[in-house]
């Protein structure tokens, strides 16, 4: 055991450079993989805690609200929600609720909101957790509880004013917000939810409407539920349709994009890094070939020689997953952005210790693996003089080409003998520029990734957002009014006039959004990656998400239901729809204006000059307009996907660290083989700057090779990640954008050079040895 320690000591002194390298990859890895693990818990968790402690309802049934007297006194007549607590699968049900559609402002800022009348109590089922003030009190009527999305949406809290619409004098008064687990505030897309007493929502003008949430005993099942309760209380009776899934795929959101990108690119470094260990330990089995025959010959045995090599570098596994892991549990929240959030939220949950103990095991695991098989290799050496083996590897001659290629006029020899050492030397070759191949194929990939991102944010319009802002009328504004202030400004090319409606989906188990966007005259700028854009009557063009959820494709006619109407469609083109997880369908403003002539705008899509500022041009309208507008800037994927610029700038730190590694492995066997080669090459006559260069010229191709391979091998790779992430969240594929020539070949070039200057030293130390330390090498 004593002389097991020592030559280990040894071995490491000689190669503290190395060691290091090994440490901190491990190191990078684990975190990468427990940042990966936090923003997955992070993504699912507290939503699945908002629903736990609230009691949540899976279901949630919009429907209308009669007012007519002979309605209301025939109930064979009357949708009643209250039914639905009859029909098998449902455990609870929270309502029916009298809600009214309206518009609050608080700041200047205006929201869509849903009035929802509450009891005095919050209920049992459906509960809101209120996080800020207090719940409602009926000796305060004109008191009202936000919901959290909403209240940040208007900068709003408890104690602030919320005004009606209608030149109406009568204010509300917030007195609370509250978390709940329905599908949030979304500015354009969903109403907020407003929490009031009975007397606010019957006293406010607007459209009334109802509002039940079903508890199931399975939430599996609740399309199925849907279906049971659509025909429970009439096809169109039914207005909106909300699932549990979709709400919990809408707290989610991003943060799992960024979870998935984290565990992606942390499997394959991890990938990385155990093949790196695995061809260090070749490469130093290699070189220390005559030292391990020395071992077995005064006495280790193969099983000593082999656990030797495995608990060395299973040791740098260890403290580098050690490292690690504590600094994440120390430091992990202070990360900045939502990386340092999923983290801090992260330690509180039950499967916290669990990861936190089982990725490092995990990771120490593979690299124990991936050590064992080589140093399996160490323990197959015989016990003989190792001058044999030198000898064979350095008298394997010239090949062909080679001498060819040395005899031609004005062909450097240092070129041709690294040519030659680098890829002319058996099986080792291929391997080591694969190994080092396969960080720079994932760095590329993550380069894609970046300028995919970087697309969002300068070319919107290639990725379905041709708009920069977008506008709402007040009430009593007319389309004409409107236009002429909106196309006011030089900044403003075009105002698209549009419409969005809640749509049934064939079967009515979920809505999705129908958008009547631009007219025949004024076409809307679709961005289509299949198909054509809609040009004519009852053509539409849909988003990935929409395709999947109904069955079809482009070709297809879909059969929606619109306020009780239908609208079928034909569906000419798959449009790129970064919103609504591209369950939307988008046909002209004509086309929806042929089922109800009644229809008319609601929505303006500003498209701006390419160098105007999207925020100094919505000042000047709001200004111009004197509140008869509601202007916001279109916020995009670029804004939401922040913050994995920098975790793909942590992800090509720990991939470059990889790639190190092997370098400084590929290094250490080129300078082993220049030791063995040097008598040859000063009998020749080259100098020891010649010598240097053979090195030099050995690294640099091999890295060179490895580099353009990987760039070759990840273009493709990331093209297909990127679009396959596209098509499973609903955006659709052909948003990708790989890296522009320009960075792939900074990336080679980088690559080479580090490799290059990281050789120079070693190599030119080797090339200074005394002749005699070079004979006893090869001896």
């Amino acid at each position: 055991m004593r002389a097991m320690l020592r030559w280990a000591h040894a071995d490491l002194r000689t190669h503290r450079g190395e060691a290091l390298f090994l440490v901190s990859a491990t190191a990078g890895i684990v975190a990468s993989l427990l940042v990966a693990a936090a923003l997955f818990g992070y993504a699912t968790n507290p939503w699945q805690r908002v629903f736990a402690q609230s009691h949540g309802a899976h279901v949630w049934l919009h429907t209308g609200r009669t007012t007519d007297p002979a309605r209301l006194a025939d109930p064979a007549r009357t949708a009643d929600p209250a039914r639905l607590a009859a029909l098998d699968g449902v455990a609870a049900v929270a309502g029916p609720y009298d809600t009214v559609a309206t518009t609050v402002a608080s700041r200047g800022a205006r929201a869509a909101v849903e009035l929802r009348a509450a009891p005095a109590r919050p209920p049992a089922t459906g509960r809101p957790l209120v996080t800020a003030g207090r719940w409602l009190d009926p000796a305060a009527p004109d008191g009202v509880v936000l919901e959290s999305g909403l209240a940040a949406a208007l900068v709003a809290g408890p104690g602030d004013t919320l005004t009606l619409p209608g030149g109406t004098a009568r204010a509300l008064t917030v007195v609370g917000v509250a978390d709940t687990a329905e599908p949030r505030y979304r500015p354009g897309e969903r109403a907020g939810t407003v929490w009031a007493t009975a007397d606010t929502v019957r006293a406010t003008p607007g459209r009334p409407g109802r509002v039940t949430g079903l508890r199931l005993t399975d939430g599996d099942d609740a399309e199925y539920a849907v279906q049971r309760a659509v025909t429970a209380l009439g096809a169109g009776a039914v207005t909106d349709v909300t699932h549990w899934q979709q709400a919990r795929a809408e707290a989610q959101g991003d943060t799992r994009l960024l979870g998935r990108v984290l565990g992606l690119f942390g499997l394959g470094a991890l990938a990385a890094a155990a093949l790196a260990v695995f061809g260090a330990i070749s490469t130093r089995v290699r070189g220390h070939l005559r030292d391990i025959s020395v071992l077995k010959a005064i006495g280790f045995t193969p099983g000593q020689v082999v656990r030797v090599f495995v608990a060395q570098h299973l040791a740098y596994a260890v403290l580098g997953a050690a490292l690690a892991t504590t600094a994440v549990q120390a430091l992990g929240s202070r990360l900045p952005g939502r990386p340092g959030d999923a983290v801090g939220v992260w330690q509180g949950l039950p499967g916290h210790t669990a990861a936190l103990l089982g990725v490092p095991v995990v990771v120490v695991a593979l690299i124990g693996a991936a050590t064992g098989l080589a140093a399996w290799r160490a323990g197959r050496v015989p016990p003989v003089p190792a001058g044999s083996a030198a000898a064979a590897a350095a008298g394997r001659g010239l090949s062909r080409p080679a001498r060819r290629a040395l005899a031609l006029p004005g062909v450097p020899a240092p070129l041709v003998l690294g040519w030659h050492r680098a890829f002319g030397r058996g099986r080792q070759a291929p391997a080591t520029v694969a190994r080092l191949a396969l960080p720079l194929l994932l760095i590329t990939v993550v380069l894609g990734a970046w300028t995919t991102i970087e697309r969002f944010d300068t070319r919107p319009e290639q990725l379905g957002l041709p708009a920069a802002l977008t506008a709402r009328p007040a009430d009593g504004l007319g389309d004409r009014e409107a236009r002429a202030l909106l196309q006011r400004s030089p900044d403003v090319l075009a105002a698209h006039r549009g419409l969005e409606v809640a749509a049934l989906v064939p079967g009515q188990t979920g809505t999705i959004a129908l958008r009547g966007l631009g007219t025949r005259q004024d076409p809307y700028p679709y961005t289509v990656a299949e198909g054509r854009p809609a040009a004519g009557p009852d053509e539409a063009v849909a988003g990935q998400g929409l395709l999947d959820l109904l069955g079809v494709g482009v070709g297809d006619w879909v059969r929606l239901t619109v306020g009780g109407r239908p609208q079928v469609l034909h569906i000419v083109g798959r449009s790129i729809e970064p919103g609504n997880g591209g369950r939307t369908v988008s046909t002209s403003l004509d086309t929806l204006r042929e089922n109800d002539p009644a229809l008319e705008p609601t929505v303006y899509h500003l498209r701006l000059r390419p160098d105007a500022d999207p925020a100094a041009v919505r000042s000047e309208l709001l200004r111009d307009a004197r509140g008869r507008l509601d202007i916001h800037e279109v916020s995009g994927p670029a804004d939401r996907l922040a913050a994995l610029r920098g975790v793909a700038a942590g992800l090509i730190a720990v991939l470059a660290l990889i790639g190190l590694t092997e370098v400084s492995t590929a290094i250490g066997g080129a300078v082993r083989d220049g030791e063995r080669d040097l008598l040859a090459l000063k009998a020749v006559g080259l100098s020891p700057r010649q010598v240097t260069a053979v090195t030099l010229t050995a690294v640099g191709l091999t890295t060179l090779t490895a580099a353009a391979a990987g760039t070759a091998l990840g273009v493709p790779l990331a093209h297909w990640l990127i679009d396959q992430e596209g098509r499973t969240s609903g955006v659709g594929a052909g948003i990708a954008h790989g890296p522009t020539p320009l960075h792939l070949l900074a990336l080679i070039v980088t690559a080479v050079a580090g490799a290059v200057a990281l050789a120079v030293l070693p190599a030119a130390r080797a090339t200074r040895r005394r002749l005699v330390d070079t004979l006893s090498a090869v001896a």
